[in-house]
C-alpha cells in the first residue's frame, strides 16, 4: 500500500517498511526504473538521501569497453590483485 501525489512531472510517493525491514517498489517507481521482478537494485547514499537506481550493467557486461595497450593476461592480473589483498588484509589485522 502506497501514497501518490502528483505534481506534474516531478511524484512523491511513500510505503511502509515491513517486520524484516522489506518495503514494495511501487508500480510507477518500478515502471520508471524499467525495474522488473528479480532485477537488482543499488541503494546510492549520499548524507541524508537515499537514491534508488537499477542495476544495468555487470562487469562482464563492460568487458572490452575500456582501450588498452597489448595482450592482457588475466591470471597473472587476478594473482596480483589477490596478493595484494591478501596483505592489505594482514595489515588491518594486525
Amino acid at each position: 500500500m502506497y501514497d501518490f501525489v502528483s505534481q506534474k512531472k516531478n511524484y512523491m510517493l511513500s510505503t511502509r517498511i515491513g517486520r524484516r525491514g522489506q518495503i514494495t517498489l511501487p508500480r510507477e517507481v518500478r515502471r520508471r526504473m524499467k525495474a522488473d521482478e528479480g532485477d537488482q537494485i543499488v541503494f546510492i547514499i549520499d548524507g541524508e538521501q537515499v537514491v534508488i537506481k537499477p542495476i544495468t550493467q555487470s562487469l562482464l557486461d563492460l568487458r572490452g569497453s575500456v582501450p588498452v595497450s597489448g595482450e592482457q593476461d588475466f591470471d597473472t592480473i587476478r594473482k596480483e590483485v589477490t596478493a595484494k589483498r591478501a596483505k592489505r588484509g594482514s595489515r588491518d589485522e594486525g
